[in-house]
């Protein structure tokens, strides 16, 4: 992020923590609990928002050298993702061109050949057919249209995209858009390095799982012995760019910057910007690396997804020796494990709660408040994205009679 970004940023921080305010949606916005649990909307949503839509399945680190691999299984379409021999970043359909087995089972690391269990008919990391046993027995066929079916791939910003759909396009500047185009570069994502990756399987709506990363308001109530202590609760920074948006959290930290002066001040010193990627995508650069984060519906279950969260670090900490590395590694390790926990122990804890809720039925409707702008936003995007309508927010003189 641009320096003179970052200061204008943490001066609206500063300005709303002195004022005892936050960001404003301009008013409240109720929703139909139905979101979280309509099977129809669920299907429409695997559909239209995961299997007709490109797809952030990693950073550049996750596939740091030729033959190095991810598999995808979140999206119904087996994947295999895949960096071949001249460094390019590909994408196949996990399936033997055979009889359609998976050919790697494995979730990651690095191999020349991929190797189908049910035959050994073996592919490159280019997905080219390279071994066929026996081919004087099986017949003579033409290897290059044998290859694994490929998938659109695009790398970017040292971002990961696959299409799900063979026949799909990838268009990143509409995607991304310009606004994160021009910021994303200035991360340097595609140089960190990949240290953990978590996965969760839990009994909420994905949209759940979004919506917990849209705002700080919960801080002090459910995260008030956790990132409470480092955090201020109910103060942001936000800003949205068409399907996608940005929210600065307010680290306590930007007490102590206010002395500094401002060719000094650093944004993840100060907060933790948090860019929200349509559909399912959070990313949170910080300090020492940066946490992606992604929400998968599980088919067939409006009231489940799967979360997978992956840490990753700065090279620079990656390189230190000696005593520095091993306090570097014992504070890495205490960033993962503790942002673990939060997610898992208390926010998707909550989502859980949420989702009994919904289920049951009991509400038809529930309420976003002006405080939590990402929300309405995320719904919006959501809604607009269907052709469905999107509640107006609601006049507080009739506000009675609409719940």
């Amino acid at each position: 992020m641009r320096h003179d970004v970052q200061v204008q940023l943490m001066k609206q921080l500063l300005a709303h923590l002195d004022a005892g305010t936050t960001v404003d949606a301009g008013g409240l916005r109720r929703m139909k609990t139905s979101t979280y649990t309509d099977l129809d909307l669920a299907e429409r949503e695997m559909a239209e928002f995961f299997l007709d839509t490109p797809q952030c399945v990693g950073m550049s680190g996750d596939l740091a050298e030729p033959g190095a691999f991810l598999t995808i299984n979140d999206l119904t379409i087996p994947i295999l993702a895949t960096r071949d021999t001249d460094g390019t970043f590909k994408a196949f359909v996990n399936s033997c061109r055979h009889r359609g087995a998976i050919v790697e089972s494995e979730e990651r690391g690095t191999k020349r050949r991929f190797t189908c269990p049910f035959h050994s008919w073996s592919y490159d990391a280019g997905g080219t057919l390279v071994g066929l046993p026996k081919s004087d027995h099986f017949g003579e066929v033409d290897t290059d249209c044998l290859g694994l079916r490929s998938l659109p791939a695009e790398e970017r910003h040292g971002l990961l995209f696959v299409h799900p759909n063979p026949d799909g396009e990838i268009d990143l500047d509409e995607l991304l858009g310009e606004w994160f185009n021009e910021e994303f570069p200035t991360w340097n994502f595609g140089s960190l390095i990949p240290i953990n990756h978590d996965a969760y399987d839990t009994a909420c709506n994905w949209k759940l799982a979004m919506d917990t990363f849209g705002e700080t308001y919960h801080f002090s109530s459910l995260h008030k012995d956790t990132l409470l202590n480092s955090f201020h609760g109910n103060v942001q920074c936000y800003d949205d760019d068409g399907h996608n948006h940005r929210m600065i959290l307010c680290r306590r930290d930007i007490d102590e910057m206010r002395s500094m002066p401002e060719e000094e001040w650093d944004i993840t010193v100060a907060g933790l910007p948090v860019y929200w990627l349509f559909p399912n995508v959070i990313i949170m650069p910080f300090r020492a690396g940066c946490f992606l984060v992604r929400a998968y519906p599980t088919s067939g279950d409006p009231g489940r997804h799967v979360s997978r969260i992956d840490f990753y670090m700065k090279p620079e900490l990656a390189e230190a020796s000696g005593p520095e590395a091993d306090e570097i590694n014992d504070f890495i390790a205490s960033i993962a494990q503790n942002f673990a926990e939060i997610i898992r122990d208390e926010d998707y804890v909550m989502g859980a709660s949420q989702q009994t809720a919904a289920n049951a039925g009991a509400l038809e409707h529930i309420v976003f408040g002006r405080n939590e702008p990402a929300l309405h936003h995320y719904h919006a995007t959501y809604a607009a994205k269907l052709g469905h309508d999107v509640e107006p927010l609601l006049d507080p003189a009739d506000l009675h009679q609409r719940f």
